[in-house]
Parts: structure tokens; C-alpha cells; sequence
């Protein structure tokens, strides 16, 4: 006879996914971060199920110099719906764990993943129709730019920097999703007693991987700009990238460049940087690990004469030839 129940690892699963779908009800789920110039510190809006917070009367008034309509909570009848739609995904979480049986199961993962999907349909159809539906009279106006955030990640929009991603109820409810995830796949094909100790774990070590941030990007030359003296980076051996914590990059021509943006946006909270090998063409290395010479003779686009190199024999002979010292990321730093 076929066994139809789940078992307690997995409903101790869903009991731990439907307490976090409640708590994601009082957390903010997702956040839009703005950086700029006039606004170093940044401006963020925090997006609840049930309200808009953060700075979002600053960002409504930045928008209406562009055209764009003003964020008002009681104008989405998704934050009417939405906690009581957590609410219920939240009881038949439980429910499922209580009956214990694995259609239900089944069934439940199904409907929650489509839920998923429709609600990010969603989120875009409203950030499209915000930042596509201006206002013609506006006091600013740039033919054919629109203003739409980006979904998930990062994206320019005039001399603004907007990152969208979840906030801490958004991965409580990602997390929930992975713990029904795991529950569903545990039930159907590795339910073994020795499997599930490493299993019960698995949702943090995803978790812990999917909240990991970005990584370098590709400099485009003679198309990417400097961030810091806004020059088109025309020179594949000194372009150099800093990645925030936040997973975003910000691009240099002269490793100068970069260092002097780090001092100046001191709460940029940058997590690695990156540098061109000088001797191969627009090839990033981690700056922590390579070895650098100075010179004047290497006229860099903005006077840092600084070269970095993959290995220190390649560095030894560049800084013998020019009777310079070799150093390394710490010294440069200072």
C-alpha cells in the first residue's frame, strides 16, 4: 500500500514556511534604493504589504519634475489584498502540515509558486505603467527616456542609480517557497531517514546563496563611463570596478578615479574591487590579490599611473626596467 503521508521533517518544514509567511506581513518585502550625486547617502522606498515607507514623499517629489504620478498607498488595491493573501497562504501552509497528506502538498507548492509569479507580473505592470505613463506638461522632459525601475537588480535612469531588490519579508517569503520546495521534493524522491538532517538545513544554505550580491561586470570600452570624472573609459589596461555590498557596480578609468569616489561616498559600503591586468586588454583581476607599479611614464587616463598585474613576476620585471617598487592592495589603499 502507497504511503500518502508526509513526514515530520516535512511538516516541521511547513510550519517553519507558514510562521514566516506571517511575519513577511509586518516586514517590508521589498525596497527600491535611488542613488545620486545630490543624494549620497541614497533614498529608499519601502514597499509592505499593506503600505509604501522609506522616503517616498521625497522620491514623489523628485517624480513630479519628470512627469511621473505621485505613490500613494491608497491607490493600489494590491495593498488591500496582499496581507490577506499572505494571510491564507500562510493558514493552508499550516493546514497542509496538519493534514499531512502529499497531494496537498503538492497542490500547495503549485498554487504558491503561481502566486509567486502573478505577483511579480505585477510588480512590473506597475512599475511599466509609473514609469512609461508621464505627464506631457512635466518640467523636465527627455524625448523617448521613461523611467520604469528594474524588476530585480539594477538599472540607470538619468543621472540616478536604481536598484530593486527584496527586503527582509521578501526573503521570508522566498524562503518559504524553497521550505515547501524542499518538503515537495524530500516527499517524492529522497525520503531516507539519513537524508534528512542535510535537507533540514538546505533552505538556509539556499537562502544564503540566492541573498549573495552581484559580481564584476564587463567594462565596455569607448560605451561605459567613469564614475567618478564621468570620461568614457576609452583604456582596457587601467579600468578598474567597485561592487557594494547591494551587488552594485561602479565603473572607473583609473584606478585614481576609483579610490578618490571610495573616500568621497564613505557610506557606499563597497564590498570588492576589481582592476584591469595591464598587460592583457580589458581583463579584470581582483585587486586584493594583484601586485602594482607606479610610474609616470604610464600616463593613465586621469594621472593615477598606477598598473596592476596578475603575478608579481610580471610586476618585478615592469618595476626593475623602470627602477620603481612593486606593491600590493594594502600600500595602495593607504
Amino acid at each position: 500500500m502507497i504511503n500518502n503521508k508526509i513526514s515530520i521533517l516535512s511538516r516541521l518544514l511547513l510550519v517553519v514556511a507558514a510562521a514566516a509567511l506571517v511575519v513577511s506581513i509586518f516586514v517590508p518585502i521589498w525596497r527600491i534604493e535611488l542613488a545620486a550625486p545630490q543624494y549620497p547617502e541614497g533614498l529608499a522606498m519601502l514597499i509592505y504589504a499593506d503600505k509604501l515607507g522609506g522616503d517616498v514623499d521625497i522620491i514623489n517629489g523628485l517624480n513630479h519634475y519628470i512627469g511621473m504620478q505621485t505613490l500613494h498607498a491608497e491607490n493600489f488595491f494590491e495593498f488591500t489584498a496582499l496581507p490577506y493573501l499572505i494571510g491564507f497562504f500562510a493558514f493552508i501552509t499550516l493546514l497542509t502540515a496538519i493534514i499531512g497528506r502529499k497531494k496537498v502538498l503538492y497542490a500547495l507548492l503549485g498554487i504558491f509558486f503561481s502566486f509567486g509569479v502573478i505577483a511579480m507580473a505585477d510588480f512590473w505592470r506597475w512599475e511599466y505603467n509609473y514609469g512609461h505613463n508621464l505627464d506631457p506638461h512635466a518640467a523636465i522632459i527627455v524625448p523617448g527616456m521613461a523611467y520604469q525601475p528594474p524588476l530585480i537588480g539594477f538599472k540607470q535612469l538619468l543621472n540616478f542609480g536604481a536598484y530593486s531588490v527584496p527586503d527582509f519579508g521578501g526573503w521570508l517569503f522566498i524562503g518559504s517557497g524553497l521550505l515547501m520546495l524542499l518538503a515537495t521534493v524530500y516527499e517524492a524522491k529522497f525520503r531516507k531517514p539519513k537524508l534528512s538532517a542535510g535537507l533540514f538545513f538546505l533552505p538556509l544554505i539556499a537562502l544564503s546563496t540566492s541573498c549573495s550580491t552581484g559580481k564584476p561586470e564587463p567594462i565596455v570600452l569607448n560605451k561605459d563611463n567613469c564614475d567618478f570624472c564621468k570620461m568614457t573609459i576609452a583604456d582596457g589596461r587601467f579600468g578598474c570596478e567597485l561592487l557594494t555590498n547591494k551587488g552594485r557596480v561602479y565603473k572607473f578609468d583609473d584606478l585614481g578615479c576609483m579610490l578618490r569616489y571610495k573616500v568621497e561616498n564613505m557610506k557606499l559600503s563597497p564590498k570588492e574591487f576589481f582592476i584591469n591586468d595591464f598587460t592583457a586588454q580589458n581583463v579584470l583581476l581582483p585587486a586584493e590579490s594583484a601586485f602594482y607599479v607606479y610610474d609616470k611614464s604610464f600616463g593613465s587616463p586621469m594621472g593615477g599611473n598606477i598598473a596592476a598585474f596578475k603575478s608579481e613576476t610580471e610586476a618585478n620585471a615592469f618595476a626593475q626596467n623602470l627602477k620603481a617598487e612593486v606593491q600590493d592592495w594594502k600600500v595602495i589603499l593607504k
